[in-house]
């Protein structure tokens, strides 16, 4: 399977002439993830998502894959010479890797809910195996607690709703395949080759990746700084899109301020 078969990209919406904003998923998730923020950034962006392999419209993963080869993927879909980024979770270790693979291609990086390591190696080979033997819809109770802030289910049922129905509808075999590249992800000691500027934002509720997650990024990269996401667990974006729109809004404005 070649890198650029592991993603799907769309195509991307805005005015013809802006700058591209590429925005990557959680595990489990889709570009549904980003649905409420596309048309918040589209007056001045171009916008694309991706797609995880066997998740929305992601191809099923034939074989093993790295978070490095996702970012690989992503590079070969993105047209531009140039882009912004915005990751979540997995998407944001993605969003790392681009950084370090790709970085003369990146211009900016907001890692939203994520970190340069990620859990327990055992924990991702347990869910994977767990994925394959009983598959997604085995998970979607664990992972709403995981993924959401205490109201957000009741104040978003929706839009919460079609995500958990992503998770369930994941190919169950790539699904345990990102969870092993997840085990096998770690940046840590690579993050001070990074110098492209990097937003590390977190989610106020969120315990997979929390603020310490996001300062470990911030304080080992040349350029980084850190905000939190107040209402949000793992996927803010989902959960509060107004506050994200604007974080990122802010951060790309910046930093092309700084390039300018």
């Amino acid at each position: 399977m070649s890198a650029v078969s592991l993603i799907s990209l769309t195509e991307p919406v805005g005015p013809p002439d802006a700058p591209l904003v590429v925005l990557g998923p959680s595990l489990g998730t889709s570009t549904i993830l980003w649905d409420d923020v596309v048309p918040l950034l589209a007056d001045d962006y171009r916008v694309a998502a991706w797609d995880l392999p066997g998740h929305g419209t992601g191809p099923v993963a034939r074989a093993a894959f790295t978070v490095a080869d996702l970012a690989d993927a992503v590079a070969a879909a993105v047209p531009d010479d140039t882009f912004l980024y915005a990751g979540v979770s997995l998407g944001g270790a993605t969003g790392l890797e681009l950084a370090l693979r790709h970085g003369d291609r990146l211009r900016a990086a907001a890692i939203v809910a994520s970190g340069a390591q990620l859990g327990d190696p055992g924990a991702w080979a347990e869910r994977a195996a767990q994925a394959r033997a009983q598959s997604t819809s085995s998970l979607i109770v664990a992972s709403a607690q995981r993924w959401f802030a205490p109201d957000s289910i009741a104040r978003r049922p929706e839009l919460t709703g079609r995500l958990l129905h992503a998770l369930q509808d994941a190919d169950d075999d790539s699904y345990a395949r990102c969870c092993e590249a997840l085990a096998a992800y770690d940046v840590r000691s690579d993050l001070g080759r990074i110098d492209v500027p990097v937003l590390a934002a977190w989610g106020a509720f969120d315990a997979v990746a929390p603020e310490a997650k996001a300062v470990e990024i911030a304080a080992g990269v040349g350029n980084g700084r850190v905000e939190r996401i107040d209402g949000a667990g793992h996927l803010p974006p989902a959960e509060q899109p107004g506050a994200v729109a604007a974080l990122l809004r802010s951060f790309f404005a910046s930093t092309s301020r700084k390039a300018a």
